[in-house]
């Protein structure tokens, strides 16, 4: 017995030595929204698991747009793992800067990722990137001032209703305003909500030949609706305001109703943080009447950038942070509402899950969003609130400012859609479409 305590003792130590030979430090780069902080809070666990560290560089969601693109493009060398989403992953993954994700272990179960979030951070069939959350978009309202008001909110609202809503529930006495969007300039702030918006007046970014669209009409509709929906009814300087400003907004109680993005619900609803927390109801986003809704389809997902010396240690990081066990680990810490949404097809089959009052309309949102067919007229690119080409991104930057701008007061809604179709029609024609 006491050779088998030596020789285990031994074991022991050998394996503890080639533990620490062989751990890495981990530099990843994040967005700075509710999930992606908890999950640097849990990150002990997956250090007391591998023996790896990690250092997080967490930003603003514009400067991490800014910062990721420039070093992968760059081969800057700066990150390890990087949050991406499925604008990015399938451009990055044709030019070779993303490790392909095809041996993961089979415990992980690659095959549990919703369909519409391992479609969308795939290329040529391949995963690239591994879902931390999905996400759509969907209205999350005050149920007290609604009721307030005199009015019912339906499961699946026009338009024409929330700016009745909105007019309904605005006491800016009070500084209660009736509806909060975003305003803040960026391909994925305002340019996010507006891209989607506008598909379900109608409009859309090109024709069949690429031709810019931003003189049409159904885009003079969009542009116009939603600033006098901002100009009558949303708060003050709406135009500096982005998904964590709206979502501040919120949860002080002077929002009647966000339009926003689904992982939102759990920030809104939880007593924590959020003075509102037990008045929240929630809704599909509105449509105009086309048989198109207003909402998105996101993933925020990690990748690791091609020429990284630590491979074997981002994939492990990605494995734990992305799996089904990280989300029994956040359903112990946090409670159920907090786990990262929308991203496995078992989460939605969990019985305790079901009982979340946002899990539903969470689930419906994603599947009524359709990046292959995201317009009322045919188009030759696929996303819903973004164009799948490598110039979307510069492109809608700059358009985003000028209807920034617009909802500013600085320029009229015809002067910002002029602007927007010269720029898009200007880099287009540079790049040889």
């Amino acid at each position: 017995m006491k050779l088998k305590s030596a020789l285990f003792a031994v074991s022991a130590l050998v394996s503890v030595a080639a533990t620490a030979a062989t751990a890495e430090t981990l530099t990843i780069a994040t967005v700075n929204n509710g999930d992606m902080i908890r999950m640097q809070g849990l990150t002990s666990d997956f250090t007391e698991k591998t023996g790896h560290e990690v250092e997080w560089v967490t930003l603003e969601e514009n400067v991490l747009r800014q910062r990721v693109t420039q070093d992968i493009a760059t081969k800057g060398g700066q990150f390890d793992i990087m949050t991406i989403g499925m604008y990015e992953t399938p451009i990055w993954a044709k030019n070779g800067w993303l490790v392909a994700l095809d041996d993961l272990s089979d415990s992980y179960d690659a095959g549990d990722i919703l369909p519409a979030m391992r479609d969308g951070l795939s290329y040529d069939g391949t995963l690239y990137a591994a879902p931390f959350y999905g996400e759509s978009s969907m209205i999350m309202y005050r149920t007290d001032l609604m009721e307030k008001a005199g009015l019912e909110m339906p499961d699946a609202p026009t338009w024409d209703f929330i700016k009745e809503a909105a007019a309904a529930m605005t006491d800016k006495d009070a500084e209660i305003y009736g509806v909060c969007l975003r305003g803040k300039a960026g391909w994925g702030e305002n340019m996010a909500f507006l891209t989607a918006m506008s598909n379900s007046f109608g409009a859309r970014w090109f024709d069949e030949d690429w031709t810019p669209q931003f003189d049409s009409d159904a885009w003079a509709t969009t542009l116009n609706f939603y600033l006098d929906l901002m100009n009558n009814y949303g708060p003050p300087g709406a135009s500096t305001n982005g998904f964590n400003e709206n979502l501040a907004l919120f949860q002080q109680g002077k929002c009647g109703m966000w339009i926003d993005a689904t992982v939102a619900a759990s920030f809104v609803t939880n007593p924590d943080d959020s003075t509102v927390a037990d008045k929240v109801g929630f809704a599909l986003a509105p449509d105009a009447g086309n048989g198109k809704r207003g909402n998105w389809l996101w993933a925020w997902a990690l990748g690791i950038p091609a020429g990284t010396a630590k491979e074997d240690a981002a994939k492990q990081f990605i494995e734990w942070a992305t799996s089904k066990d990280y989300i029994e680990l956040v359903a112990e810490n946090e409670g159920w509402a907090n786990v990262p949404p929308g991203a496995r097809t078992s989460l939605y089959e969990n019985p305790e899950y079901q009982k979340v009052p946002f899990a539903q309309m969470t689930l419906d949102s994603i599947n009524s969003a359709n990046p292959l067919e995201p317009t009322v007229d045919p188009v030759p690119y696929q996303g819903v609130q973004f164009v799948a080409i490598p110039e979307f991104a510069g492109i809608a930057t700059q358009v985003g400012q000028e209807f920034s701008a617009a909802l500013a007061g600085q320029q009229s809604a015809e002067e910002a859609l002029e602007k927007a179709q010269s720029i898009t029609a200007e880099e287009m024609e540079a790049a040889g479409y």
